[in-house]
């Protein structure tokens, strides 16, 4: 196993880490955990090198902690930097900050966190934390002992991602990173910013929630051109780890199977170590994936609001994403996660958005497509 010393915190954590949120379950219910598959996946990475243990509040509805906690026992919650998160958004006052800390600690059975992240930051939460003065009650906690180290995991956009790195002096930070996502959220000029202010990154979703792991046949073919014969799997991994400040892929593994491929590719997995032609060949398999297009939309969100409450960007990019990887099934399990008053079938063919595209899409007629794929 390799490892990566997290900047200022002095912590040598392994390059792969093992996220707690896709956890072996039971019976299809997300909320109830397989405790024996779990642990044996949790101890057989520790076993073998992983050292960075990563949950959060919400997990699992809220058991992953508690598991967590079961699987840490007999001498294993010493050998892992052990990383939760704040629920940011259920704290309306510093005192809410202390409460869930000390919940999480009894539910971990540990009296301290290496490292504790506020959850999920974007420009409403930064607000709120920044009204509460949060950043006493992370001092405070930080003094106590309860934490050692504290960062952000981050959901919004490059801008907002500068403003909360600049805004605290945190030791690290989380984003969504993959070769998909080099344009998305923070991507890679947030993370190229955050090294530019000493800041070290853990990524998570290198494999777009496990989108890249089982490629279309145009890019299958792609990937197997190259000499190497790597997976998809280390492909994306290891673009995600050739950058030098990435410290930890984050990964959820959900079997055996998964962890145990994952530990023999972080063997190999350096910083700087893709050469320009795997760094063209993974360029060309971004192209291909983007060719699978079906709504040129740029999320400019011009055509809204929406004064019928339709949720028009995200139910393109929904529409997109289920054709970029094959993944019609999955996605639509998000799609009707949807409000009613959202999805694509409330669209009341008002027409007040078109002439406010950018991209001159013809919105009410691909409206009526992604409700017909997703909604039948």
């Amino acid at each position: 196993m390799k490892y990566r010393t997290i900047g200022k915190t002095g912590l040598d954590a392994s390059v792969l880490g093992i996220g707690c949120m896709r956890l072996p379950i039971v019976e299809g219910d997300s909320d109830k955990i397989d405790y024996k598959k779990g642990a044996e996946i949790i101890r057989y990475a520790i076993d073998h090198g992983v050292n960075y243990v990563d949950t959060a509040y919400p997990y699992h509805g809220g058991n992953s902690e508690t598991f967590l906690g079961e699987a840490l026992k007999d001498g294993y919650r010493e050998r892992v930097i052990l990383i939760s998160k704040a629920p940011t958004w259920l704290l309306n006052e510093q005192a809410d900050f202390d409460k869930y800390l000390d919940e999480q600690l009894e539910k971990l059975q540990t009296d301290h966190l290496d490292i504790y992240l506020m959850h999920a930051l974007g420009k409403e939460r930064w607000e709120n934390m920044k009204k509460i003065n949060v950043f006493e009650a992370i001092e405070r906690a930080k003094a106590s002992g309860k934490i050692k180290h504290v960062g952000f995991s981050f959901h919004d956009n490059l801008d907002q991602f500068k403003e909360i790195v600049d805004g605290y002096d945190w030791d690290l930070c989380m984003i969504q990173f993959n070769y998909m996502d080099v344009n998305e959220q923070a991507g890679l000029e947030g993370l190229n910013y955050a090294e530019s202010k000493g800041l070290p990154v853990i990524v998570m979703e290198p494999l777009k929630g496990g989108m890249l792991a089982s490629p279309p046949e145009d890019v299958e073919a792609l990937w197997a051109s190259h000499s190497d014969n790597k997976s998809p799997v280390e492909w994306a991994l290891q673009f995600v780890a050739n950058f030098k400040n990435v410290k930890v892929v984050l990964s959820g593994m959900s079997s055996m199977e998964q962890l145990k491929e994952n530990i023999e590719i972080a063997d190999r997995l350096l910083p700087e170590s893709l050469d320009d032609e795997g760094l063209a060949l993974i360029e060309r398999v971004r192209a291909t994936y983007e060719s699978r297009v079906k709504v040129p939309c740029t999320q400019c969100k011009y055509c809204m609001p929406c004064p019928h409450g339709v949720e028009i960007p995200r139910s393109f990019t929904l529409y997109n994403r289920a054709h970029i990887f094959n993944a019609v099934d999955s996605i639509k399990e998000q799609y009707n996660a949807t409000a009613a008053e959202a999805k694509a079938s409330n669209c009341k063919e008002c027409g007040l958005c078109e002439p406010q595209c950018p991209q001159k899409i013809q919105i009410i007629q691909m409206l009526k497509e992604v409700a017909l794929e997703f909604e039948g």
